[in-house]
């Protein structure tokens, strides 16, 4: 029931995704009447695949999340999250209110050992071809202190070892400049606390324009900083592809150019989309939680959807654990 667009997005991604994966169950969580409103304007027939479970309330996006865990019990997000708890589902995956997800799922899955609070974590393209760089907090956590800073950097390095397979991942923290001069307070101390941990490979300070340039493999920031460059660099990915298209298209000549430039302009606009990046990952639960964009489309929630499949089979949160047990141990 979560997102901008209603539940015919979630719906359509639904289909995309079990269609895709043969062994992939889908159990949707929301408002039965309005399901089936939307499934008969999809001329939708019973997939063995989907199975429905009734939900009588919706969390809106301007819910407080202390309001949601205490008075909306029967929400979908809550549902969703049950069945993770209970073990009749081994993922969530929500485009509904971020704060709400997050307070939900802390409070129900709860935190690995050692582990203060979750954060959002999601990879993002750099300059090279099939490299991804891995950004967090991209919204959960507002403000950080230097501990919780320096346990994302932990979390992430872990992640990026057991998703991506990169060996020894690089870490960095996000600020407004190189130098060990630059930035709060608390980002100094977060930097002397990842460069102690002899199991956390630490290269400094990045800035924003370093994102994409594979100086890092794990940026590590709060989440107000973390949200905000996101969703810049994904606002000027989009402005980027329709400049490209208006200039293409302006004259006759250019008209003729692009269709010469179609396939190389179509595979640089792949590898940028910001949909097929879509699916943070709430890392530091017991348990597997997916946050898709609250704007997503049926293609953004199908990548969403993708992610949550991977996290699966690769068992992400039993084989994190037991590094961040061994390597909390080593915490300075």
């Amino acid at each position: 029931m979560g997102g901008d667009q209603g539940p015919h997005v979630t719906l359509t991604a639904a289909l995309m995704a079990v269609n895709h994966l043969p062994h992939l169950h889908l159990i949707l969580c929301g408002d039965s009447s309005v399901i089936a409103e939307h499934l008969e304007k999809k001329h939708f027939s019973a997939h063995p695949q989907i199975s429905f479970v009734h939900s009588s309330q919706i969390v809106e996006m301007d819910d407080k999340p202390a309001y949601v865990i205490r008075h909306k019990k029967d929400s979908s997000m809550r549902r969703a999250i049950e069945l993770v708890k209970e073990g009749k589902a081994q993922a969530c995956v929500s485009a509904g209110n971020t704060g709400a997800l997050f307070g939900t799922a802390h409070v129900l899955l709860k935190t690995l050992p050692g582990v203060e609070r979750p954060a959002l974590i999601s990879a993002l393209p750099t300059h090279l071809p099939n490299k991804n760089v891995f950004l967090l907090d991209l919204g959960a956590n507002v403000f950080c202190d230097s501990n919780v800073l320096y346990q994302f950097g932990l979390m992430g390095s872990v992640l990026a070892e057991e998703v991506d397979g990169i060996d020894n991942p690089r870490i960095a923290l996000l600020n407004m400049g190189q130098e060990d001069i630059k930035g709060s307070d608390t980002i100094k101390q977060a930097a002397l606390q990842l460069k102690e941990n002899p199991d956390i490979n630490y290269v400094g300070f990045v800035e924003g324009n370093d994102i994409f340039t594979d100086k890092a493999d794990v940026i590590v920031c709060d989440g107000f900083v973390g949200n905000v460059a996101l969703k810049t660099c994904e606002g000027v990915a989009r402005m980027v592809a329709t400049k490209l298209q208006q200039n293409l298209e302006s004259s006759f000549f250019r008209r003729i150019l692009s269709k010469m430039l179609t396939l190389p302009v179509k595979k640089m606009y792949k590898s940028m989309n910001p949909d097929q990046y879509n699916g943070a990952s709430l890392i530091g639960l017991r348990g597997i939680v997916v946050k898709s964009h609250g704007n997503a489309n049926s293609h953004a929630i199908f990548a969403a959807l993708m992610e949550a499949v991977k996290e699966v089979e690769r068992q992400v949160p039993e084989k994190i654990q037991h590094k961040l047990e061994q390597r909390l141990l080593h915490r300075p």
